[in-house]
């Protein structure tokens, strides 16, 4: 079997579906739907989100150096969807997406309620990369549904049905495969 080679993209997949929100609880806000973010570093812990300039949340983060990452779970698709297809810049997107949220503990965003986990970002260098501005941000909390959090304090997403992005699609995980060294894991061993 063959490969077909194709001229450099980005065509790196699957992505989560994010929702970003950024601004003031009682102020100038909106959420927006970001596939391009992750984690950048351990120590200190960093994670980014590439927005272009010509969106609405890009002069809001710029202003605030705050953002929130908001992880989405298969329910959430229609309303991760239409944030990324409208525009917070006259519509009120939390409202129509009906989105219940709090003031996140270390910064002054929206967190989303429905979100499985909520990583509070505080913007520590943007890089202009042409289409894009990457935003990246210490990572200064973590909140998470505590339906998620077994009886050993572990974060156990996988009954969460997080959503992923992969190339124009919306695709939803679940099926854990195995823990994190697994396949070095000696026989008998927990």
């Amino acid at each position: 079997m063959g490969r077909t080679y194709l001229k450099g993209g980005a065509l790196i997949a699957p992505v989560p579906a994010a929702l970003v929100t950024c601004g003031t609880e009682d102020g100038k806000r909106n959420v927006l739907t970001a596939a391009w973010t992750g984690i950048v570093n351990t120590r200190p812990p960093m994670a980014y989100v590439s927005i272009r300039p010509e969106r609405h949340s890009y002069s809001i983060i710029k202003e605030t150096g705050e953002f929130v990452i908001n992880l989405t779970t298969s329910k959430m698709a229609r309303e991760v969807d239409f944030c990324g297809m409208k525009s917070g810049n006259k519509l009120d997107k939390f409202a129509k997406c009906g989105f219940e949220t709090v003031k996140g503990e270390n910064v002054s965003c929206p967190v989303i309620l429905s979100s499985p986990v909520s990583i509070e970002c505080k913007v520590r260098e943007a890089a202009e990369l042409g289409s894009h501005t990457m935003f990246i941000g210490d990572i200064v909390g973590v909140s998470v549904d505590e339906r998620y959090i077994d009886s050993k304090g572990k974060i156990n997403l996988q009954q969460a049905g997080l959503l992923a992005y992969a190339h124009g699609e919306y695709f939803a995980l679940g099926r854990k495969l195995g823990d994190f060294g697994f396949s070095v894991k000696k026989k008998g061993r927990k």
